[in-house]
């Protein structure tokens, strides 16, 4: 009988993005370049395209339930991430459904997208942070978010370091506080803390190029390396890795650039 390669399995539980550069489509092409199979809870409809965000329809709160239950009864995951959720109702259907499996968890905490269209009702910034947070592995807030977490205004490495430190008090997880849209640095710095260890990640700006989805392709690696078994540690470091390929060896889809998971 023929050797079948067995492949982990990841769950992605976020928004569709119709221009295919970041979301669910992000997630599952960079899954996919890793060696893991993909499997996904929409949350979101979105009409979008590499200029912006033209309208969102959420899925009914239990729906995402039964998704995420479907996969687990059959394709258990050996790593969740989430993205976009939108409303209270919806994290706390993810939550209720996720509380019963221990699978590492990594939460980007999608509010705003690269365009400016608000992703997460006002409303629902407490659900994220009182009930999902507490069952994270880890947080990837971007600039924005890590100031909305943390409390401050973050301008240096030296604010990121204080604001990872802060959301790790508040929230107990780890944390990958992503410093890429910081002015006035050679390099893109992030930092990561668990409570112990603390890591500076950094790497060259990739200049001239102009992609949406990065954050998505960021969260997903990591899921994804948490998925092949890697430390948390080393699954965030090769992450930071893939997603500055991903950006460097981007490719051009008619006016626009998306990012190349498959750069390898």
């Amino acid at each position: 009988m023929q050797h079948r390669e067995r492949q982990p399995i990841a769950l992605t539980i976020a928004g569709s993005d119709s221009g295919g550069g970041a979301g669910i489509q992000a997630d599952l092409k960079t899954f996919a370049a890793l060696g893991v199979h993909g499997t996904s809870a929409i949350t979101c409809l979105t009409a979008q395209n590499p200029r912006g965000v033209r309208g969102i329809q959420a899925a009914r709160p239990d729906m995402v339930r039964q998704q995420i239950e479907a996969v687990f009864d059959e394709l258990p995951p050996a790593a969740v991430k989430t993205g976009m959720l939108f409303s209270a109702a919806i994290i706390r259907n993810a939550v209720n459904t996720l509380r019963q499996h221990h699978v590492p968890l990594v939460v980007d905490p999608v509010m705003v997208a690269t365009s400016g269209a608000r992703l997460l009702q006002s409303a629902a910034i407490r659900a994220l942070t009182r009930e999902l947070l507490p069952l994270a592995t880890l947080v990837t807030p971007n600039l924005d978010e890590a100031q909305i977490l943390a409390g401050a205004k973050l301008a240096s490495v030296e604010d990121l370091r204080h604001a990872a430190r802060e959301i790790h008090r508040r929230h107990g997880c780890a944390v990958l506080v992503k410093g890429g849209h910081l002015h006035g640095l050679p390099e893109a710095a992030d930092i990561f803390f668990d409570g112990r260890d603390e890591l500076l990640l950094t790497a060259p700006f990739v200049r001239g190029v102009s992609t949406h989805g990065t954050g998505c392709t960021y969260s997903a690696a990591i899921t994804g390396y948490l998925a092949l078994g890697c430390e948390l540690a080393q699954a965030v470091s090769l992450a930071k890795r893939h997603v500055t390929q991903s950006i460097a060896q981007s490719v051009r889809i008619a006016r626009h650039f998306t990012l190349n998971p498959f750069w390898r």
